[in-house]
């Protein structure tokens, strides 16, 4: 039986406070990991404090500087916010593989990736939308671009005190399709053993690639092949993946067959993005 405190908050400097003098407080929004990790005793929270409703974390807007998330927003919000499904579609698809519908009406965006999972299925996604990360806390403001939040399993950028406030896709958009494909063992509501963002921008394209080492990582060797050496070959840029991930063996697949993955979803992802060569 889990024992703690559970706090109530609507003011972001009260939430401040209680993450920086309490001991073993957790904030809880959706909670759809947190719960399962107190369960499983991944967390021992002595005090669990809700920031669902705290105004700051609810917006969910865009403007002329691009498209922000707010941390207490969930999953389906942003699968459903026309502005995303419009311009940044694999964001929402990203957002869409998570779970199954009960738990995307729960679960948000910053959630997911807060609780840094080298398999979040929207961190794919978000390294090839370049996303910044913005920090709130007692000592005010801060951005952090995505790839630099994710730090290792399990663990992220946040200092004591801290939360996420937003996610920030800037403008502009990408020009060009955007995938994300998952490989998994059940083929739905299961964790990734593989999951790789293909983004066009244009005439060139961001590949990022989750769950294949400590933290998501983008694939550059296959990104400066098309980019910068003009492979139009898709299988043999594919190819290139190896260099730039360093997967494990565990329950969900063996590393052989991540990087048998990896490359196989890539020279798809391309395929669907940047056209049958």
């Amino acid at each position: 039986m889990l024992s703690y405190e559970y706090i109530k908050c609507t003011d972001l400097n009260l939430a401040f406070q209680e993450l920086e003098e309490g001991k073993q407080v957790y904030p809880l929004a959706g909670g759809t990991d947190l719960i399962v990790g107190m369960r499983g005793g991944k967390f021992a929270a002595k005090t669990l404090l809700d920031i669902k409703d705290v105004p700051e974390l609810k917006v969910l807007e865009e403007n002329d500087r691009g498209i922000t998330i707010g941390a207490a927003i969930t999953l389906n919000d942003v699968v459903n916010f026309a502005p995303v499904r419009k311009n940044i579609p694999i964001l929402a698809e990203g957002c869409h593989s998570v779970g199954s519908y009960s738990i995307r009406n729960r679960a948000t965006i910053a959630g997911n990736i807060c609780n840094a999972s080298p398999a979040a299925d929207t961190a794919a996604p978000l390294y090839a939308l370049e996303a910044i990360i913005n920090i709130t806390g007692p000592g005010g403001e801060r951005t952090v671009p995505v790839r630099e939040f994710f730090t290792g399993p399990g663990k992220n950028a946040l200092q004591k005190g801290e939360l996420v406030r937003s996610i920030h896709i800037p403008a502009p958009y990408p020009e060009g399709k955007g995938v994300y494909l998952k490989a998994s063992r059940t083929g739905s509501v299961d964790l990734a053993s593989v999951g790789v963002a293909v983004q066009r921008w244009g005439d060139k394209v961001k590949v990022a690639v989750g769950a294949v080492a400590a933290t998501p990582v983008r694939a550059h060797n296959v990104e400066k092949a098309i980019n910068e050496n003009g492979e139009t070959n898709w299988a043999a840029a594919a190819k290139l993946s190896c260099d730039d991930i360093s997967p494990i063996t565990d329950i969900r697949c063996t590393r052989d067959y991540r990087f048998h993955l990896v490359e196989v979803l890539i020279r798809r992802g391309l395929e669907q993005t940047m056209g049958v060569k």
